[in-house]
């Protein structure tokens, strides 16, 4: 049983990151912490991934004698390309939560609705 844990501790940290962050998303009503959880989640993912491509004994994917087991370099590619989105991303809703409490005065979302709800 212990070596059931330590031997897969990527996986347990990457599902307690994801389970925070989905947390944080459906628990608060602050946008900005909407958007912190969002990206806690985004990281769980990288860590998922990356730890996926790991292969134990391997080495970079380059032949040369001696070396039989190689790691797939595809998934950390594909990571380092999914953390420029995530920072486009990121960077695309900070200027929404700010473009919105310019207009409502508020980053709460319930406060928001309540706005919404009498100007309808």
């Amino acid at each position: 049983m212990m070596s059931l844990i330590t031997d897969l501790y990527a996986y347990w940290i990457s599902v307690l990151l994801m389970m925070v962050g989905l947390y944080i998303v459906i628990d608060h009503n602050n946008l900005f912490k909407k958007l912190i959880g969002l990206n806690i989640f985004q990281t769980s993912v990288f860590i998922l991934f990356i730890s996926m491509g790991k292969v134990d004994q391997g080495t970079a994917p380059i032949l040369k004698e001696g070396f039989e087991t190689f790691s797939n370099p595809l998934p950390h590619v594909l990571i380092l390309t999914a953390i420029v989105v995530s920072i486009a991303t990121t960077a695309v809703g900070l200027a929404l939560v700010v473009s919105i409490n310019k207009y409502y005065k508020t980053i709460n979302e319930s406060e928001i609705q309540a706005i919404e709800r009498e100007e309808a």
